[in-house]
């Protein structure tokens, strides 16, 4: 099975969309998806990633397997990724699709790195606040304005990176995490790898 995951990141600039596709794939590879890896496709902004991955289902073939990963932008107050998406951004789920389709950062991709301070804190270094982070363990309660005014506590300090900034640091952090951690803290990341995984095994 050809499996495909359109993925939100990565702004309209090529440099950055190679950082994205990059940091999703060694996230990726770090999981049992190693030597069945699917294909990241980096977008760029949320609607043109939705607008792409309607393109690709509507032309994929049954040895296709195409995933639709976003930012949930808030928090999960219904009960699939479709309906979510249907009340926040009035996406319909396309013709053809399934629950496996739709897949959430919750509530943006930057709660992964709240699973892993201590990778945070290697990427830093010298003058790293952890004390500045969000302390709650569910990472998937915790507000995406919470989250972005901790990592700018916690790193408004450090040398010689500087404070966290989204373009400059997001994707190599990404890459930086141990997939584990992520898993344990988050339903939704490991729903989506497991997803993958059954996917890319069966074809």
């Amino acid at each position: 099975m050809n499996v495909k995951v359109y993925v939100e990141g990565g702004g309209d600039r090529g440099e950055l969309r190679t950082k994205c596709r990059e940091g999703f794939s060694t996230f990726f590879r770090k999981t049992e998806l190693a030597g069945q890896m699917p294909r990241v496709i980096s977008c760029g902004a949320r609607q043109k990633t939705y607008d792409k991955f309607r393109t690709a289902l509507t032309n994929a073939t049954n040895d296709d397997f195409i995933a639709l990963l976003v930012d949930s932008e808030g928090p999960m107050v219904t009960g699939t990724s479709w309906l979510h998406l249907k009340n926040r951004d009035n996406w319909d789920k396309p013709p053809g699709a399934t629950d496996d389709n739709a897949h959430l950062m919750v509530q943006c991709m930057e709660a992964w790195f709240m699973a892993d301070k201590v990778a945070l804190a290697e990427f830093f270094g010298t003058g790293f606040n952890e004390g500045g982070l969000p302390a709650r363990p569910d990472i998937e309660g915790i507000s995406k304005d919470d989250i972005n005014n901790g990592l700018r506590m916690a790193t408004c300090q450090c040398k010689p990176k500087g404070e966290y900034h989204k373009g400059r640091h997001s994707f190599a952090i990404l890459g930086h995490l141990n997939p584990e951690k992520v898993f344990e803290a988050s339903p939704s990341a490991q729903r989506l790898v497991n997803t993958l995984l059954d996917k890319a095994s069966s074809g």
